[in-house]
């Protein structure tokens, strides 16, 4: 009994995935509708499964009344008032909530869990797609190679010209080490103690700090480098399992980009054909990862490290040399420079642009040297 109400839920989730599908494929045209049809097809192949698994089992199957679950025909009904541009982040999400339900379904076809994690992808690339109207029947929906570049450095976070992080690593490392060292040194300076034990100061924190950081990025960059190696490893097994439903993902993800059908059945046949081919482009097309750029933890470490103690060095110089108010005053100076440089740096990696974040950098960096200075001085005239 429990295997029957399991397969009417499947049945009945499978049936309105296939109607919503096919309703808002009726809201657009060309390639597009063409590929929300498919998906379509694919969720009534499911619905035959089950209607299957029940007639085996002596249930009765529930005739198809060909209505939608209240929350399917809202979201119908507000593609229909405004666009299925609209709707597609939320099917995207539904689908990708939905990705699990077959995992540890032992009565699933062998393909269905790949298949519902192609919707998800499939929904994905769809977004990225100009529509000249809901009843163009024929807009094409290609993308130029800098578009798809663009749209896979906006979906995935990661995916960026610098992958293993050590530019970021770098510059930022930098900036923290000057801001957090620079407010070190001021406020033993602001104490009034002796420029020996300032020095000592500052390189305790250069130290600290440069080792920490990089202890933190080696762990980051190591994490994340294991994760996404754990989904190429996934779309690995998937290949060497189901290679045919991996090369109709390929199809529906190409078609969805704006070639036909016959080129990009074409295409994805010559992929598929060849593993280590297949592996990289599914990395690429459906994981936005490039299996050779995934990072080195131990290159953004010593990055890392060497950054901040660069930044950090630059209040500290001025004490190997100097003492007292000379070496205090060289210090502001150069840490003043430093901030302008850095500042403009990052605006420049960020896009914030240069000057104003030239400008924040100075303010937040002034700032919390002023303050730790301030403190420094009241504490050492309350020693003192």
């Amino acid at each position: 009994m429990r295997d029957i109400d399991r397969y009417l839920q499947y049945l009945a989730a499978e049936r309105s995935a296939a109607r919503l599908y096919h309703a808002l494929a009726e809201l657009t045209g060309g390639e597009r509708r063409e590929v929300l049809d498919e998906l379509a097809g694919i969720e009534e192949r499911h619905a035959e499964h089950w209607m299957n698994l029940l007639a085996e089992r002596g249930a009765d199957v529930p005739e198809d009344d060909g209505s939608l679950p209240q929350s399917d025909q809202d979201l119908l009904n507000t593609a229909r008032r405004f666009s299925l541009d609209v709707v597609l982040p939320d099917l995207e999400a539904a689908e990708r909530e939905a990705q699990g339900v077959y995992d540890h379904e032992p009565d699933a076809l062998p393909g269905m869990v790949e298949d519902e994690r192609a919707h998800e992808r499939v929904l994905r690339t769809l977004q990225s797609e100009p529509t000249s109207g809901a009843g163009d029947s024929g807009a094409r929906f290609a993308m130029s190679p800098a578009d798809v570049r663009q749209y896979l450095n906006e979906a995935e976070p990661w995916h960026r010209t610098d992958k293993s992080g050590s530019l970021r690593a770098a510059v930022f490392g930098v900036s923290d080490g000057l801001v957090s060292n620079t407010a070190l040194v001021m406020g033993f300076a602001g104490s009034g103690i002796a420029s020996g034990t300032v020095l000592f100061a500052g390189l305790a924190g250069l130290l600290a700090g440069a080792f920490s950081m990089a202890a933190g990025e080696y762990v980051s960059v190591s994490s994340q480098v294991d994760l996404f190696q754990r989904e190429i490893n996934i779309e690995s097994r998937e290949l060497a399992d189901n290679p045919e439903d991996e090369r109709l993902e390929l199809e529906l993800i190409y078609r969805a980009k704006g070639m036909d059908r016959q080129s990009a059945r074409r295409l994805s046949e010559k992929i598929i054909s060849d593993p280590d081919t297949a592996l990289d482009t599914l990395a690429r097309e459906e994981l936005g990862l490039d299996p050779e750029g995934l990072g080195s933890p131990v290159r953004t470490a010593a990055s890392s490290f060497a950054a901040f103690a660069m930044g950090a060095a630059v209040p500290v110089i001025p004490y190997v040399f100097l003492a007292g108010t000379s070496a205090l005053l060289t210090a502001v100076c150069l840490a003043v420079i430093a901030l302008v440089i850095v500042g403009s740096a990052v605006g420049r990696l960020s896009g914030l642009g240069m000057a104003k974040s030239a400008a924040r950098q100075l303010l937040v960096g002034s700032a919390a040297a002023a303050v730790t200075y301030v403190v420094g001085s009241l504490v050492g005239m309350g020693l003192g």
